[in-house]
């Protein structure tokens, strides 16, 4: 679909005036923790802080909503069973440098009230003070605790959700993988929003969408390169798997997956990609490509179509819900739609 002129000329412009992230992802995260003090705390999902001891003994920061404003026929007795749904685990995005369970709260509690499921969100350490493979294992680790039964002791684990937008998109696709492979937990069910899966972000890189909406979508193309650059800590760790999804020799044996992809966004061909290789090699999977979409979109407002779409693909792929007319689609379905 071709973008409404005046909005694409607009986010072109912003695009040409935004800081080099290398010079300014510190004072992004300025922004962000202002921005975190803004948000507004619904009073129909209660908010706790906790932590979960990492391996070397960080305690890793986590954040719980709970929606509390569910139907009456799922309460038992006076009280509500907190898991009726299910658990999201959230790593959130940021390039994994930037981003935080402070400036995701107004996402996720959002999340908790329109998939009326509990929401735990991780702050897993970030670049480039933490190098690769630290997020990976903080988000690991809270994982394997979570499925363990140790983080919410009423949490069913076949009704977790592994779920991440964009390096979070990546995070839970890598846990999802390790655990296939370490044998720790089963994960049933994951959800990647336009996830970053390949290493190659180059202008002859395999995927056209990095070349096509690499330079005027907020987003850029030397913006991923950079991200990637403050991640990774040595020359080996870019053709490692365990950062780029699409590299690992198998992806069988993985969790019934929903990609969700934007339309302008560089990282749009290889979340698709890893899609394609998922069901290729035997799992469950869906994906869809919103229109008119750029990287980040699902941190606007609730209110815009985008992100009330997406919550019905994502409230379809969960629990079946109905979505609209055929005619009426706002993504474009590419796998698993039938």
């Amino acid at each position: 679909m071709s973008m409404n002129p005046a909005l694409q000329a607009a986010i072109k412009t912003l695009t040409r005036i935004m800081p080099d992230t290398s010079a300014s992802w510190a004072d992004q995260r300025k922004a962000e923790e202002a921005a975190a003090k803004l948000t507004i705390a619904d009073p129909r999902c209660r908010i706790d802080d906790l932590t979960a001891t990492a391996a070397d003994g960080y305690e890793i920061p986590l954040r719980l909503f709970t929606p509390l404003d569910i139907d009456l026929s799922l309460k038992t007795g006076l009280h509500v069973n907190e898991d009726y749904r299910g658990t999201i685990l959230f790593f959130h995005g940021g390039g994994f440098a930037n981003g935080d369970i402070g400036f995701y709260t107004d996402a996720c509690q959002r999340m908790a009230l329109k998939l009326e499921r509990r929401v735990l969100s991780v702050e897993y350490r970030r670049s480039p003070e933490h190098k690769f493979p630290t997020a990976l294992d903080d988000c690991y680790e809270v994982a394997r605790q979570l499925y363990a039964g140790t983080l919410l002791p009423d949490v069913k684990t076949k009704h977790i959700v592994l779920m991440g937008d964009s390096a979070g998109g990546n995070l839970a696709a890598g846990v999802s993988l390790l655990a296939r492979d370490r044998g720790d937990f089963a994960v049933r069910t994951q959800v990647l929003l336009y996830p970053l899966t390949y290493n190659d972000h180059s202008l002859t890189t395999l995927f056209d969408s990095v070349r096509e909406n690499g330079e005027d979508y907020l987003l850029t193309r030397e913006d991923i390169v950079t991200y990637i650059n403050l991640y990774l800590a040595k020359p080996e760790d870019f053709n490692d798997s365990r950062f780029a999804p699409l590299l690992a020799s198998s992806v069988a044996d993985q969790p019934r997956t929903l990609i969700v992809t934007a339309e302008y966004d560089p990282l749009r061909d290889e979340g698709e990609a890893y899609a394609a290789r998922l069901e290729a090699e035997g799992n469950e999977v869906v994906c869809c490509r919103m229109y008119d979409a750029i990287h980040g979109y699902f941190l606007y407002p609730s209110v815009l179509s985008l992100v009330r779409d997406t919550y019905r693909l994502i409230a379809n792929f969960l629990d079946d819900e109905d979505l609209p007319d055929e005619g009426a689609l706002p993504w474009l379905p590419l796998l698993g739609t039938d």
